[in-house]
């Protein structure tokens, strides 16, 4: 838990400490930042980018200690790929992911009995979870053949599991599954939500043998707020301003943007787009703000209204930054991510199947 020394330092009292801290700490450390971090801590790591790309970042490092300021499935993620001679170390342990929340292993082994008791055979059954996702989760797709996606290569994945002519239960986002699945012209009538907290997904004995996609109903609380709405309001404002959407946006929004895909495809569509060109954009704000101060000659704005912020990527503050690295400097280490071994040897199977396909 954060100190009161800490506590008590503003944001602008801690730039000249950070700074400090990482000078003498020099080459022992490297500072992953998600590109929903806020700017007062971006402004100190050592690369910028989304979670699998940190991850694959931190693996190549000759660093010791990796600090990873996003949320806590990612420092996992990192830890699993990295080898045994780095330390992933995070910020605030208490910034998890409402989203992989959503798919705690245990719901997803309880989903499956069910399954397997209405189908019979899960063989033909390929589970795909979002990199987005606890290591628990990631492991049991890896015990089961299945696999790891990221919103830049879920068409691949999707596209692979489907062409053996297997069923396919996608976790944990529904709506990255739901608009992945229409880029592949499934239709919605062969795709069922999975309701959770209900017996048998609250699905019919048919609805569950007929379906070629089971959709797990979990969200990212962010990108769920944008709506079509939104877009309707801003086209009417503007006919020439293009919509620029993630893909965990819900499926009507999806349908009607003009663009759709990854954090980093938003980052580059961005830097590619003319001088003068238009954008309204649906994901965190964190990033829209950053893409419209690097991008003066362009106009950029959020799409619609609501503050669309990560208040779990929000917990890595400046003060939890310097915490973590003035702990190192006094040679204590703290808030150590470390994925127990038989997790990581079948999380590591899925995330090496993605790699293989991708």
């Amino acid at each position: 838990m954060l100190s009161e020394k800490y506590k008590v330092l503003s944001d602008p009292e801690c730039m000249p400490l950070i700074e400090q801290a990482k000078k003498k700490l020099g080459d022992k450390i490297f500072i992953l930042g998600h590109h929903y971090q806020r700017d007062e801590v971006i402004q100190f790591v050592d690369a910028v980018g989304d979670s699998l790309m940190l991850s694959q970042t931190a693996a190549k490092t000759k660093s010791k200690y990796i600090i990873f300021c996003g949320v806590t499935f990612m420092a996992e993620t990192a830890d699993i790929i990295t080898g045994d001679d780095k330390i992933v170390l995070h910020p605030d342990l208490s910034a998890g992911c409402p989203m992989a929340d959503m798919a705690p292993a245990s719901q997803i082994r309880r989903a499956w009995k069910e399954l397997e008791k209405v189908i019979g055979d899960t063989s033909n059954v390929v589970p795909v979870t979002y990199i987005n996702s606890y290591a628990e989760t990631k492991a049991f797709c890896g015990e089961r053949g299945g696999v790891v996606c990221t919103s830049s290569n879920a068409d691949k994945i999707l596209k692979w599991a489907l062409s053996q002519n297997k069923k396919v239960f996608f976790f944990p986002d529904q709506h990255l599954g739901r608009n992945t699945a229409h880029r592949l012209s499934i239709t919605n009538d062969q795709m069922v939500l999975w309701e959770r907290e209900k017996e048998n997904g609250g699905l019919s004995e048919d609805k569950i043998k007929s379906a070629k996609i089971y959709l797990w109903n979990g969200c990212c609380p962010v990108h769920e707020r944008f709506k079509y709405d939104d877009l309707k309001t801003i086209r009417k404002r503007d006919p020439e301003i293009k919509i620029l959407v993630h893909p965990e946006v819900p499926e009507e929004l999806a349908n009607y943007a003009d663009y759709m895909g990854s954090t980093q495809y938003i980052v580059n569509k961005i830097e590619q787009a003319p001088k003068g060109s238009k954008w309204a954009i649906g994901t965190e704000i964190h990033l829209v703000s950053r893409l419209a101060k690097n991008h003066p000659d362009k106009k950029i704005i959020l799409l619609g209204t609501p503050i669309c912020m990560c208040s779990m990527m929000d917990r890595i503050s400046p003060q939890y930054l310097l915490w973590t690295l003035e702990s190192l400097v006094n040679d204590k280490v703290i808030n150590v991510v470390k994925v127990p071994e038989n997790i990581t040897q079948n999380a590591i199977k899925a995330l090496d199947r993605m790699f293989e396909l991708t």
